[in-house]
């Protein structure tokens, strides 16, 4: 599978999503240790179905493959949904599919280069997430990345017998610094020699 590196960072770098991944994802949200994470693979995914899901977030939103350097493997995805230019905010959401690439800091990663474009390519003002209140790790990724608390839904998902609430965050484009883009704008406008680690397509 070819990948292009839209941005790129020292773990890995977000592809535009291809929708030749489709029976990868389809295994990703039928993982019953991934459906828990994610709020709409609660149910049972067909791979018809998720064709549809990805079709639609490609249509609808800013959607990337994040892809692992090492290997050159999509471990999975993160961007934006329900995007409003008048008051410039959208969705954000991220997920690892590939389990043996948890806990190894690209889910910030990620994270970050979503940010950076977020802001300081799409212009928005404003960026909000929702996570399960059992999510602990995602909920240390995102405070990592600048996200804060905004709110809480209470009991408003139910999963493994019981209700449980979500938790909204949020973070402002004075709130975060960019550490990809806007240092790698600087390089190629600059008269500098030599190459620069971290890129931007």
């Amino acid at each position: 599978m070819k990948y292009f590196r839209k941005l790129s960072a020292e773990k890995c770098y977000l592809s535009p999503i291809s929708l030749e991944d489709v029976e990868r994802y389809t295994e990703w949200v039928n993982d019953p240790d991934i459906t828990p994470l994610v709020f709409f693979s609660f149910g049972v995914i067909s791979l018809e179905h998720e064709l549809e899901i990805l079709k639609k977030l490609n249509d609808d939103g800013v959607v990337f493959a994040i892809v692992e350097k090492e290997t050159n493997k999509a471990i999975g995805n993160c961007g934006f949904r329900n995007i409003d230019h008048i008051h410039r905010k959208a969705h954000f959401g991220i997920f690892i599919g590939e389990k043996t690439f948890w806990n190894q800091g690209i889910g910030l990663e990620a994270t970050q280069l979503c940010l950076d474009f977020g802001f300081n390519v799409l212009n928005f003002h404003s960026i909000e997430l929702e996570v399960a209140d059992y999510n602990k790790r995602a909920i240390r990724c995102y405070e990592k990345a600048g996200f804060k608390p905004a709110g809480r839904r209470r009991e408003s998902i139910f999963h493994a017998g019981k209700y449980h609430d979500v938790l909204t965050f949020d973070i402002l484009a004075s709130e975060f610094e960019s550490v990809f883009i806007n240092p790698t704008f600087d390089y190629v406008t600059s008269d500098e020699a030599g190459r620069s680690k971290i890129t931007i397509l």
